[in-house]
Formats: structure tokens, sequence, C-alpha cells
């Protein structure tokens, strides 16, 4: 259902670093490139694509209170690499990795612009 999810950035060289090396630990690559706009990652041009883009109105990029990106992966060795890359590359933690409830396994953290993503 989902085609795809954009997060600002005001910073794109940064954000692309970060994107590429965090999503790069469960085998998501760039696929598309928006000249000095934005960015976008996903396993397959068919498939559910992560995308940071610089605001098109021009104005900064902010962080939406209450949205979120989940990035779903298929093991909890996953979700802890993920976690981990993701703060080794100056995100922020929002809530440890470990077991939510019965069958949901999950880390939350924030990117470098301070959107919030989880893994799970």
């Amino acid at each position: 259902m989902i085609g795809y999810v954009t997060l600002g950035t005001n910073d794109l060289p940064r954000a692309t670093a970060f994107y590429d090396a965090l999503l790069a630990e469960i085998g998501v690559k760039r696929l598309m490139a928006f000249g000095d706009r934005g960015q976008g990652w996903a396993t397959a041009m068919d498939k559910p694509m992560l995308c940071v883009f610089k605001p098109y109105d021009g104005r900064p990029a902010t962080v939406g209170n209450g949205v979120m990106v989940a990035l779903a992966v298929d093991s909890r060795e996953k979700v802890d690499r993920i976690h981990r890359k993701a703060l080794e590359l100056g995100g922020t933690d929002e809530g440890p990795v470990g077991q939510r409830f019965d069958g949901f396994y999950a880390g939350y953290f924030r990117d470098l612009d301070g959107n919030k993503l989880n893994a799970f």
C-alpha cells in the first residue's frame, strides 16, 4: 500500500551519507536521485521507497511531531544492527532495542535532521 515516504532535510549531502550507510545494513540501495533536491532508497523500483528531500516550498525542513517511518526487517539481528548503525552515524536513541509486546521487537531512533524512525 505504501509507495514511498519522504522525510525533510536541510543538509542533503549529510542526509544522503547517513541513509547510504544506514540502509546498507539491510541491503537497501539508493535508486533515485533528484539533483540537489533529494534522494530515494529502495530494494527495487516497484517496492516501497524512503526519500529525503529539501522542502519544495524553500522553507526549512522541520520534524513532524507524531510522524515516524518504520523499517521492516526479517530478523532481530537486523533490528539490532540498524539501530546500532543509526547511533554510530550520529543519530539519537528514541527507545532502545527490545521486545515491546508479543511478536514485536523494535528499536527507535532519530536521524541527523531529527526525523523519527524505527526498525522492527
